[in-house]
């Protein structure tokens, strides 16, 4: 009944919007034969134009029994082409930058709250424009236990003192990731989706290790200036993550869309190589700290 009363309020939106070419309303005559459409035929140019305005108004999310074809969603679909397109073109030397210069991030405190603060001003673009977009698909993955701005503005507090707002500046690399998020927002908003897979679901694959590896190193007070790496609100990250991705399956977008997506996935890695790239810190002053805590744990020194 609700699809039925909005059928015809759309109609008859459309109707009175539409340009007459010669045919008012007033020549438009309901049919008597319910099955045979919403009119006579009199006004056809009329009705044309609202079935295809009915068309636009369908959903891009396609139902769960078209794609949920059972088993790990991570090998079919979108999921896939994500997974296999960003993993494939990252050289040896991409991937090594990127560990190193997590490393390097967790070196020094200085180097710590600086990688936290470029996150803060990355997420906050982020989920600015998530709020903002009126992008269905976009909308649809954006899942409120995934938001990190929150958290980061706990660490932000942690780091740099209760007025940190008016401390703090971006970074030239920053600068360059916002900015991305900014101009494909308005230009390609389903893009965002490259953002939401490679930012979020990598936060929650290795979240908890990483706030780990950070307390260690730094010295920093228990559960303090890590909150970016914990998602209060998710029980189980595999059930999460593989829920997740039956959602991604389910977008109905072409195979170009879909390939750009993936470009933009790698794009981000790049991105957030750059933000490492600027942190002033010993990795293996890191990578030492980290190792040695963690095997006097396990010989209870």
């Amino acid at each position: 009944m609700k699809f039925s009363l909005l059928r015809e309020m759309v109609f008859v939106t459309a109707l009175l919007s539409a340009p007459s070419h010669g045919c008012g309303i007033a020549a438009f005559v309901p049919s008597t034969n319910l099955q045979s459409g919403y009119g006579n035929g009199l006004c056809q140019s009329t009705t044309s134009e609202v079935s295809e305005g009915l068309q636009v108004m369908e959903s891009r999310i396609l139902s769960p029994e078209t794609t949920d074809l059972g088993g790990n969603p991570r090998k079919v679909g979108l999921a896939l082409q994500l997974d296999d397109g960003t993993r494939k073109s990252h050289s040896m030397a991409e991937n090594s930058a990127f560990v190193t210069g997590f490393f390097k991030g967790i070196g020094t405190r200085d180097a710590f709250a600086s990688l936290v603060t470029s996150l803060y001003f990355v997420y906050d673009a982020m989920e600015d424009e998530f709020d903002r977009t009126e992008d269905e698909l976009v909308r649809f993955l954006d899942v409120e236990e995934l938001r990190r701005r929150g958290p980061l503005e706990l660490d932000m507090e942690y780091f740099h003192g209760p007025d940190w707002r008016d401390n703090i500046r971006v970074s030239p690399a920053t600068k360059i990731y916002v900015d991305r998020i900014r101009e494909i927002s308005g230009d390609n908003p389903h893009l965002l989706i490259a953002h939401q897979y490679s930012r979020y679901l990598g936060d929650l694959f290795g979240g908890q290790m990483m706030g780990g590896m950070a307390t260690q190193s730094l010295g920093l007070d228990e559960g303090k200036g890590v909150a970016f790496y914990e998602f209060e609100g998710i029980e189980s990250t595999s059930d999460f993550i593989v829920d997740w991705y039956r959602k991604l399956n389910r977008l109905d977008l072409s195979d170009k869309e879909k390939e750009a997506i993936v470009d933009e996935a790698n794009l981000v890695f790049g991105l957030n190589i750059g933000l490492f790239e600027e942190l002033e810190g010993s990795p293996l002053k890191a990578m030492w700290t980290v190792m040695t805590k963690s095997l006097k744990e396990r010989l209870n020194f």
